[in-house]
This record gives C-alpha cells, sequence and structure tokens, in this order.
C-alpha cells in the first residue's frame, strides 16, 4: 500500500483517498466545514489547510489526492496562521447570535471558532444581512448565518435528486436559495438541517423547543416504513420534540427521510390513553377491569373459530407473538397479518423478504421495478438506487405508473403482461437480463395485490431461474415491503393458510357473521364497513379509523413508548428502545393479550418481556440476533396462470399520511399542502 508521512509519522492509506482522510487514519482532526464523506468535493471553506512539502502555500487537504511519498504537516505555525485567517474571513458577516440560535450548543462553527479561531478580529465594517428564504413547512432559514459551504445544495442534487437549491450571485451578493421561492420537493430534504455546519438551516417545527443539553437521548429504530432506519429520538419528559438519524452503513447511512423525522408531533395528537366502552352508539371513559370483563363476556357468548384478529402497519413482534398465542390457546387460528391482500408465500421467506440487501443495491448492475414507487415506499432505498445509478451505472427500468424517482429509467409499461414477454424474450428487456452480471428485480406490494397476484410472483421467480438473478453468490429476488409489521408477522406465522386464495375475501366472509368478534391491533388501513356485524375490539395508541369502529377501545404505547422487536424490509431484527413512559393509563399489547389470557384460563407461558422474547426465539431461531442479514434458501413459490392485463395502481397516494401517528400530524397536514398540492405535477415526469 502506498504511504504518506503526516507529522513525521508513516501512515499507508488506500489509492483514492484524499490528504483529509488519510490524516484522519492517522487520528489526526482536520477542521472542516464543506467536507462532507457523502457529497461531492467543493473546496469551498478553506479550513481544512495543511502545509506540503514544496509547496508555496497551504493546500486544502479535502481537494488534493494523497500520493505516495506525500510529507504534510498540521501543526505547524503556517497552518494555525493559515487556520486563524480563515476562521477571521469566516466571522465576518457572521451576526452574533448565538444565544437565540437552534443551533446552539451543537454547532460546528462555535466549536471550532473555539478550537481553531484567533481572539479578536481586524475587522470593524458593519455586516451584511440576507433576506430569509422560504423553503416550506419543514425547514427553518436564517440566511445570515449561512457561511456558503454548499452541503445543502450538493445534498439535494446529488443525493435526494432534486435541483431545488443553488447558490446565486458572486462575492458578497452570493447567497444560497431555492430560486422560486418554493419548498424543497423531496422526502428527504429535512437531512440539510443535519448537514448544515452552522444556524442557517434548522428544523422548523422545532424552533425555540428546547436546548441539546435539556433533551434525553434514545437510540432506536424508525417504524414509518420497512426499511427500519436507525434514528435517535430526543424528548423531555412524555414529549418527543425530535428525531435524528443515526450512522448504520448497512441500512440508512446516514440519511433519514422526511415523514420518520417530522411526523412525531402526531405522537400528541389524538391520542386514546384511556378505555372505553360503547354504548348507544357512544364512547363511555371505563376503566381496564371494565372494558376486559365486556370482552371476555363477548368471547364466552360464540365459539372460538368466529373469533378474528387482524394486525396493523405498526404491530412489534412481542405483540403479535402473544396474541398469537392467546389465540392458539382458545382453540382459533383466525390471526392475519395480510390485510393489504398481497399474495406472497408466506412458508418461503425469500419471496416476502429484500432478499439482496439494501447495501447491495450498489452492486446491482441492471434494476427492474415491477409495481413499486421506491421513492414513497422507502424513500432511503431510493437513495440508494440513485447512487447506484450515479456510481455504477446501473441501467433502471420500471413497470408501473410514470413518476419521478430521481434517477433515469427505461419505461416498459404499465402492464404486468410485459414479464411474460420478458421471460418469453420477446422484450428487448431480455438481452439486458442475460448480459447482466448482478440484475435485481424489485416487486411492489401493487403488483401482488391483485388477483393474478400468484401468477405475478411465479413468473417472477421463473425470470430469476432463467436470467440468473439467483446464485450462491447473488440474490437479485426482492419484495418491497411498505410495512415494518409484516415480515416479522409472517415469521411467526401470524397466517391463517385457509386465507391465502383471496385474504380480503375471506375476511369478508368471516365477518359477515353477526357473532363474529375481530380484534383490530392497530389496524386502520381496511374497509371498516365490512365490520358492522362483528364485534370489534380495537387495540391502539390513535383515534384513527379503527378506532371509530371499535366497540371496546383498549389503549397502547407508541412505538416511542415501549421496548420492542421488529423486522425490516431485509429480513433483519431489530430493536427499538423506549424513550420514555406511555401517556396516560396505556399498556403495551403483550400485557394485554396476558391480563386476557389469564382471565380466560388460557396458558399463557410468560410473565415478563424477557420469558416473551425467550418464546419468541424458541419459535424462530432467527430472533436470537439482533441486526443480522440472513440469508434465504430460494425455492418454489407462486402459482402458475395467466397475468390479467390491466393497470397497475399505486399502493401510496399521498407519502405524507400513510398510517395513524402521520395521519395526526400537523406537520405532514402542511406537507400535504404545501408540497404536494402546490407540486401535483412534480411527481410526473414529462412525456
Amino acid at each position: 500500500m502506498p504511504t504518506i508521512i503526516i507529522n513525521d509519522e508513516k501512515i499507508e492509506f488506500k489509492e483514492g483517498m484524499n490528504v483529509l482522510q488519510a490524516c484522519e487514519l492517522a487520528g489526526i482532526e482536520i477542521p472542516r466545514f464543506c467536507y462532507h464523506d457523502r457529497l461531492s468535493i467543493a473546496g469551498n471553506c478553506r479550513m481544512c489547510l495543511v502545509e506540503m512539502e514544496n509547496s508555496p502555500k497551504p493546500i486544502a487537504s479535502c481537494a488534493m489526492p494523497a500520493t505516495d511519498g506525500m510529507k504534510i504537516k498540521t501543526n505547524s505555525k503556517i497552518v494555525k496562521d493559515a487556520r486563524h485567517g480563515v476562521m477571521e474571513f469566516l466571522l465576518i458577516n457572521h451576526p452574533l447570535d448565538c444565544p437565540i440560535c437552534d443551533q446552539g450548543g451543537e454547532c460546528d462553527l462555535q466549536d471550532q471558532a473555539m478550537y481553531y479561531g484567533f481572539d479578536k478580529s481586524s475587522y470593524k465594517e458593519n455586516k451584511r444581512a440576507v433576506n430569509n428564504k422560504y423553503m416550506g413547512p419543514l425547514i427553518s432559514t436564517i440566511m445570515t448565518r449561512c457561511i456558503h459551504c454548499t452541503r445543502c445544495v450538493r445534498f439535494s442534487t446529488e443525493i435526494a435528486g432534486v435541483d431545488d437549491l443553488g447558490l446565486l450571485g458572486r462575492g458578497e451578493k452570493a447567497e444560497i436559495t431555492t430560486y422560486l421561492e418554493k419548498a424543497m420537493n423531496s422526502e428527504l430534504s429535512g437531512n440539510v438541517i443535519d448537514l448544515c455546519p452552522v444556524g442557517a438551516l434548522t428544523n422548523k417545527p422545532y424552533e425555540f423547543q428546547a436546548r441539546p443539553w435539556e433533551l434525553k437521548k434514545t437510540e432506536t429504530i424508525d417504524v414509518f416504513d420497512a426499511v427500519g432506519s436507525n434514528i435517535r429520538v430526543d424528548s423531555i419528559g412524555k414529549k418527543v420534540l425530535r428525531v435524528l438519524p443515526r450512522i448504520n452503513e448497512d441500512i440508512n447511512e446516514e440519511w433519514i427521510n422526511d415523514k420518520t423525522r417530522f411526523a412525531i408531533d402526531g405522537l400528541q395528537k389524538q391520542r386514546l390513553d384511556k378505555c372505553y366502552i360503547k354504548e348507544n352508539e357512544r364512547f363511555q371513559e371505563t376503566s381496564w377491569k371494565k372494558a376486559l370483563d365486556r370482552i371476555i363476556l363477548q368471547i364466552n357468548k360464540t365459539s372460538s373459530k368466529n373469533i378474528m384478529t387482524l394486525s396493523g402497519k405498526l404491530s412489534d413482534v412481542e405483540t403479535i407473538f402473544s396474541t398469537k398465542m392467546l389465540f392458539d390457546n382458545i382453540g382459533s387460528n383466525n390471526y392475519e397479518c395480510r390485510i393489504d391482500n398481497v399474495r406472497i408465500e408466506p412458508k418461503a421467506r425469500v419471496s416476502y423478504t429484500f432478499n439482496t440487501g439494501i447495501a447491495r443495491i450498489e452492486e446491482s448492475d441492471l434494476i427492474l421495478l415491477i409495481g413499486t414507487n421506491p421513492r414513497w415506499e422507502a424513500s432511503i432505498l431510493n437513495a440508494r438506487i440513485r447512487k447506484s445509478y450515479l456510481n455504477n451505472n446501473t441501467r433502471v427500468a420500471l413497470i408501473g405508473n410514470k413518476k419521478d424517482l430521481t434517477y433515469d429509467y427505461e419505461y416498459l409499461g404499465n402492464s404486468l403482461k410485459i414479464l411474460e414477454d420478458i421471460l418469453n424474450e420477446k422484450n428487448d428487456f431480455s438481452l439486458l437480463m442475460k448480459e447482466s452480471k448482478k440484475p435485481m428485480i424489485i416487486l411492489g406490494e401493487a403488483a401482488l395485490a391483485r388477483q393474478d397476484g400468484n401468477c405475478v410472483l411465479n413468473v417472477c421467480r421463473k425470470m430469476c431461474e432463467k436470467f440468473s438473478i439467483v446464485d450462491k453468490n447473488w440474490n437479485g429476488f426482492n419484495f418491497l415491503n411498505s410495512s415494518i409489521s409484516k415480515i416479522g408477522a409472517l415469521d411467526i406465522g401470524f397466517y391463517n393458510e385457509s386465507f391465502s386464495a383471496d385474504v380480503q375475501k375471506n375476511i369478508d366472509k368471516f365477518c359477515s357473521n353477526k357473532e363474529s368478534v375481530v380484534f383490530l391491533l392497530g389496524v386502520d388501513e381496511i374497509d371498516m364497513d365490512i365490520f358492522q356485524n362483528s364485534f370489534v375490539v380495537y387495540i391502539g395508541h390513535h383515534g384513527d379509523r379503527g378506532a371509530h369502529r371499535a366497540d371496546v377501545i383498549l389503549p397502547a404505547p407508541a412505538y416511542t413508548e415501549k421496548d420492542s422487536l421488529y423486522v425490516n424490509l431485509e429480513g433483519r431484527i431489530l430493536q427499538a428502545h423506549q424513550c420514555h413512559a406511555p401517556l396516560g393509563d396505556a399498556k403495551e399489547e403483550w400485557k394485554i393479550m396476558k391480563m386476557l389470557g389469564d382471565m380466560l384460563g388460557a396458558n399463557m407461558k410468560f410473565k415478563n418481556l424477557h420469558e416473551l422474547r425467550e418464546l419468541i426465539c424458541l419459535s424462530n431461531e432467527l430472533f436470537r440476533e439482533i441486526n443480522v442479514l440472513h440469508k434465504n434458501k430460494f425455492s418454489t413459490f407462486g402459482i402458475s396462470g395467466e397475468i390479467i392485463e390491466s393497470p397497475i395502481v399505486d399502493v401510496i397516494n399521498n407519502f405524507y399520511m400513510t398510517d395513524p401517528i402521520s395521519r395526526s400530524s400537523k406537520t405532514m397536514a402542511e406537507c400535504t399542502s404545501d408540497i404536494l398540492k402546490l407540486n401535483k405535477d412534480a411527481l410526473i415526469p414529462n412525456d
């Protein structure tokens, strides 16, 4: 390996590294504002200056490639004087408003000015002022603070794939702006807040809420989509004030989407914190004992074959497993997680997981998207596809509705019959599949939530076998699930095989029985009219559609209020941690099932969360390992048949409101109004 001499010490480095990265290998901190590992190099701020042998002046270490034998000094007088000078220039126009700045306490400029700055300034002229810019309901701007590092501009162009931000003007007239003073039209826009090294771009909903040192910081995971992004939740008491990303190279790198970051105000709105019983078509507040007694009375009045439970989008593994245990004990197997009617093979894990893995998307040279909009269904995953498209020239094709995915793709049409043509080599895309070294299929819920979903699944499996999409070192078959709960539910067997042919039809048929009792575990995304003849028990945390239809409501904690397990779209087991105690009288769902089981005389084999998790591990050994990506054996799945000639209907119509928490969020309502309605044509490219 090549070597570089830094402060008289030899350091080995990899080809392609710059001097700044080589210095970090040596354990030397180089100050910087504009440089970021995941963005292109701009060399704007000049804070990273170092001394290089035979160079007449200091060099910008971020923009200088490291070469074999190069000699660098990072602590010489020339370097210290240069940093003093650069910091003095940066502070010429920076306002002295640290006491009222939301960035105070976690500001890069503040920290570096203390460590590398000078104790006086040569400049006495008046500071310039810059008008604030409108960037939508999520990002607050105080542009006088901007130091023109252009991190936000490079992020929006390179990572988010939108050209909404740019630098206009020159010299002291230079300004970062959204050009036309409109909202930034990206699902990842909030990441520019983290990237801004000063207080120019801050979190608008969090504005003036708290200081960083006042917050309790809890590392957990996101549940708004199936990616399972690693996050940090900052809270005071029982109120979540903000969400920040945590670095996980295998899942979300260091980005999160705007729903993850900003929908948290919905955790305080329309919450269920008391038990309710419906009497004379009106909800009456009641105690836990009376509510549970009412449920037991109804269960005892009916046969176990007439009792059913459905799991929702945000249900954790403990909730689903304890519910399944209760139902098995009372002699009912009427439990189901496939309420979206997606035709997958529950016994073949390879058929319902993202087998390639999110990180390995970057290795693919050809991606076929079938009935999916990854920009809305999994924004972080879509950013990986864009990264692969930019860095590896990955070719992307789409079968489905035309949409702006932030990268170019070949549009094959909106009929799944095209899959049969590709399989039978009647479509030109077949040749690309043959020639590709690491092809990928990404199959969306919209492609399988149809009458012919099993046939579509079967054709995709045959394509994998014919075009070597799956081999011993590569599995390119992927199902893109949009719900964090479904894969965990399937892994522990929370489904009824007799429902598989048409889950929706079988649920409707079951509920037509006037004696039926239905438990809804946070289920809100289903037609509630089918329960008009049923006795409905709703267990959840928001007064959404399911709660409105319920006969008994039992309050449960939201994802920030309990320790729980989830399984992301890759099949990776992830652990969420409690940020604060549940609101009101809410109890964890597994505790509710334990109480019901004890009252019914069922043999619930656990007394606490530890024992419950041990039972989960005994039922499926995969749950013993957290954050591990397992290889799934490729097997037969799908049913032979003809694919119907009909257009694909997307499963998400509003990115900002997909679950009870985001539907309760005022911030997400503003995004729906300001971004979706005002930019309703933005996601549809011109023909």
